[in-house]
């Protein structure tokens, strides 16, 4: 079970349980309710769990610290580490292997550490496709239409793709990355038309599905990232963004018709994922569906849907 091992719950007691030790890497993570989730879930198993933010802001490092950053977490017995912003494409050479989903992607969110070796996952793009899939098991994958070309929009392109989107049009305020993103999405899946989008109005026009991937509506970043007129049904929209997880996007896709799906699903079912690869044990994803409800105020509309 990775570099997880076993101890005595205490003098006297005869009780075994097992200690695993797990952190998260990237920028300005303080917010981040991952360590939560995993050590919520660690105990519900009889896993003795610490999963520490390792934030390179508050620890004033950089990117280029991360092989010492990933070095220590080694000698100091974590059984895996979560990567997120900036980090998701520089740790790929650091690794020893990389499933085929990350490598293709080309960026890594979760790293396995065991028996010496750094094994490189993906479990952003998953946790994406399965909360679209739970919260809209119908969705409509004809014509969708992306706003983000970052690493979250990366994955959530794949994810769509995956799924079986026929065409896929992407949108970025940097057209150099939109158009980027969409070559390298065309090659990973020739049978998909995915192209870099001009014309945000003529897209949603004939648009079935809207996926947005961008830090717009976070708590930080208020505010719409197309204009409301274009949200109409019988769209359906998803959002990657969980502070809050009832975006002005979601609020306003709802009022006008639209099926929505929030971004709780992403952030769960990438920390199921982990949790998974971590630990060697099967988690409960409805148990930390019901812990993010609890961290978030999520009601209990909003957790049926991800049920």
């Amino acid at each position: 079970m990775s570099n997880c091992r076993a101890w005595r719950a205490g003098v006297g007691m005869t009780q075994e349980r097992t200690e695993a030790r797990a952190g998260l890497i990237g920028f300005g993570i303080q917010r981040s309710l991952t360590p939560a989730m995993h050590m919520r879930e660690g105990r519900a198993q009889g896993l003795a769990y610490a999963y520490q933010l390792i934030d390179l802001n508050e620890l004033k490092k950089t990117p280029d610290d991360l092989e010492a950053l990933i070095s220590e977490a080694e000698a100091r017995g974590f059984c895996g580490l979560n990567i997120t912003y900036p980090c998701k494409q520089r740790v790929l050479p650091l690794l020893t292997e990389v499933s085929d989903d990350a490598r293709r992607l080309g960026a890594v969110n979760t790293v396995v550490l065991r028996d010496g070796k750094r094994l490189g996952h993906n479990t952003d793009w998953s946790g994406f496709a399965e909360g679209l899939r739970r919260q809209l098991p119908d969705a409509d994958l004809t014509s969708v239409v992306q706003i983000g070309a970052g690493g979250a929009g990366a994955a959530t392109a794949f994810a769509v793709l995956r799924m079986g989107a026929q065409t896929l049009t992407i949108f970025d305020i940097d057209a150099g990355r939109s158009a980027e993103l969409a070559s390298e999405m065309a090659n990973l899946f020739p049978g998909a038309g995915v192209v870099a989008g001009r014309d945000l109005e003529s897209a949603m026009a004939s648009a079935s599905g809207l996926v947005h991937a961008t830090p717009m509506g976070m708590d930080k970043h208020p505010g719409l990232p197309l204009p409301a007129e274009l949200l109409n049904p019988p769209l359906w929209v998803a959002e990657i963004v969980y502070f809050p997880l009832e975006t002005a996007l979601l609020q306003v896709a709802r009022r006008r018709g639209c099926r929505v799906a929030n971004g709780g699903g992403m952030a769960v079912f990438q920390a199921v994922g982990a949790f998974g690869l971590f630990t060697g044990l099967a988690p409960d994803a409805q148990r930390m569906l019901a812990h993010f409800a609890e961290l978030t105020g999520t009601d209990e509309i909003a957790l049926a849907q991800l049920a």
